[in-house]
């Protein structure tokens, strides 16, 4: 897939926009990873301040697509690391974008995968595996849901629910 650009998407979608199928994110999350332009099929995931769900998800095939955790912007821990974050890579994931917090941060910007999270924080999460899989979440102001389309760079994130077209 050739990399597309959130500027392009919104340039060529101008109707998309309008009618609300075409979202952007709040510009509140930081810049992880090597891969700074991504995109794919988003699976949703809700997880307080725990990390086995998230790590269960970055355990099967991505094939190319986008993890988006609500960890309801929690500051207090991270609810993902390098581990994990590995595994993703290795296993074809596309993304991974964190309303909450991540550390290890310079193994995993040492990996060729895009994460994107409010900040990083050096306490661990809980392993308690609380959390919903597959469900609709509020992220950087906007509703994400199951099987719509992320594409982030540099300039943001953006959520269709379809693929858009550039």
């Amino acid at each position: 897939m050739a990399l597309v650009t959130t500027a392009e998407v919104c340039d060529t979608n101008p109707q998309l926009i309008v009618s609300g199928e075409l979202r952007a994110l709040q510009p509140i999350f930081q810049i992880y990873g090597r891969r700074q332009i991504f995109s794919g099929p988003v699976v949703t995931l809700k997880a307080y301040e725990d990390n086995v769900l998230i790590r269960e998800f970055l355990e099967e095939k991505g094939d190319g697509r986008v993890l988006v955790v609500d960890g309801g912007g929690s500051l207090r821990c991270a609810i993902l690391g390098g581990n994990p974050v590995v595994r993703a890579q290795n296993n074809g994931w596309a993304g991974i974008v964190v309303n909450g917090c991540i550390r290890d941060v310079d193994e995993i910007n040492g990996c060729d995968i895009g994460v994107r999270a409010l900040a990083s924080h050096p306490m661990k999460a809980n392993r308690k595996g609380v959390g919903e899989k597959h469900v609709p979440i509020t992220v950087g102001g906007t509703r994400i849901s199951d099987g719509e389309w992320l594409y982030a760079d540099t300039d943001g994130i953006l959520v269709s629910r379809t693929e858009a077209s550039v």
